[in-house]
């Protein structure tokens, strides 16, 4: 049996869990706060593998093992590994209080409508769009994706958001700083940050919910009604182009999404409420409104962006996908520039045949997979007599760029 302790924010792990280890696995600060069986072996968490292949050794000749561990170790945790080498009947999980956790309740709020992102060992892109994304986020730091390093990127696009770092929490040298994310980026912060919680204080206080976690903020539905926005003159993309364009794009959690064109925004609206970050291109400075105006009616978060592409892409984070409308002569060079920054796909909405060789050209150049189809579709609509016809809308051309890597990407994850 592999006894697995959580010391909660700072507390000792209690005596009588250790008292018969034969083994005792952690790190060095958890050892050095434990007063641990004169007989029983210490082994300061380095690298994991060399310390399961120990940790083996001991459950093989049957001797009692105590990992000791922050907080709840179930929780992005050492549980996941210990349990996929020894399997999860072989723990005896004792969980503390995890340093989420205790930050909210630092802070005197609720943590069930807040989203979990771990930064440790991971690429901190997907934490940084979380926070652009989501109203109440904690972030779950590393070397290289700390306080510094995520308020430079959400400094960019999302200056408004108040980072909360919490630094030695359960200890007496626990402090929690409130900063901007200009202000975090500005600083070093040191070894001992526990976690980091970005929110939209506007949005931080939301309603009683019965489910937690992202899953529980995701809409009902999508491929909302043209009715649902303001737009300019029918200026929007009609609900059906919406409904496939979105199935191309995949946005989830993590992304980030460029709308480039956006007019109205209602991709970048429908986008945002799937979880995704989203940027917002539009010349014109009406519609830029409108974009923003839509985003707040709809309670999502677009960063916008006033300018003309592509000569404003180059400030944008590389994107995950990218939807791009509109037309115009420029068409084919915005494609292939959004092409070349785009991780994963490019979906693109078009009115003239006359465009469509060369923005298949542009996705093909650029190494991408090419597909696409002619949206042509017809509404009910009410006639006097209480009788309805088909109403048929202008037909649309739907393109799509996937990167062949991405493909096999999705074909391990599902």
């Amino acid at each position: 049996m592999i006894t697995v302790v959580g010391t909660g924010t700072g507390a000792p792990a209690p005596s009588d869990a250790v008292a018969e280890a034969e083994l005792v696995v952690g790190g060095r600060r958890h050892l050095d706060a434990v007063r641990l069986p004169a007989a029983a072996e210490r082994l300061v968490l380095g690298p994991l593998a060399p310390a399961l292949d120990t940790i083996e050794e001991y459950v093989a000749k049957d001797r009692r093992v105590v990992v000791l561990a922050s907080g709840d170790p179930g929780f992005f945790g050492i549980v996941r590994a210990l349990a996929e080498r020894f399997g999860a009947r072989s723990l005896d999980v004792r969980p503390g209080v995890s340093s989420v956790a205790a930050a909210f309740a630092r802070l005197g709020l609720t943590w069930d409508d807040a989203v979990v992102v771990s930064a440790h060992g991971r690429d901190r892109r997907t934490a940084v769009h979380v926070c652009r994304a989501y109203p109440k986020v904690a972030v779950l730091t590393g070397p290289g994706a700390g306080p510094a390093e995520l308020g430079a990127a959400l400094a960019r696009t999302a200056p408004g958001r108040v980072l909360v770092v919490a630094s030695a929490l359960g200890s007496a040298e626990e402090r929690l700083e409130r900063v901007s994310p200009a202000e975090a980026a500005g600083r070093d912060w040191g070894t001992a940050v526990s976690v980091v919680l970005c929110l939209d204080e506007a949005r931080a206080l939301g309603p009683v919910r019965t489910l937690a976690g992202a899953a529980a903020v995701r809409p009902a539905g999508w491929a909302l009604d043209e009715g649902d926005f303001a737009h300019r003159d029918s200026m929007i993309t009609k609900f059906e182009v919406r409904a496939l364009a979105l199935a191309r794009l995949g946005p989830r959690p993590g992304d980030l999404v460029w709308d480039v064109g956006s007019g109205s925004g209602s991709l970048a609206v429908e986008c945002a409420r799937l979880g995704a970050a989203v940027s917002a291109v539009e010349k014109a400075a009406d519609g830029v409104e409108r974009i923003r105006a839509n985003a707040g009616a709809h309670g999502v978060d677009v960063h916008v962006v006033h300018g003309e592409a592509p000569a404003v892409l180059g400030e944008l984070d590389a994107p995950d996908a990218v939807f791009v409308g509109g037309g115009g002569h420029e068409l084919p060079g915005i494609v292939a520039e959004c092409a070349r920054r785009a991780r994963r796909t490019v979906v693109v909405a078009l009115a003239a045949l006359d465009r469509v060789p060369a923005v298949r050209a542009a996705l093909t150049g650029a190494g991408f997979g090419c597909d696409g189809v002619l949206l042509q579709s017809s509404r009910l609509a009410p006639l006097p007599g209480d009788v309805t016809r088909l109403a048929a809308a202008n037909p649309v051309f739907l393109l799509w760029g996937v990167r062949p890597h991405a493909l096999a990407d999705e074909g391990v994850a599902l």
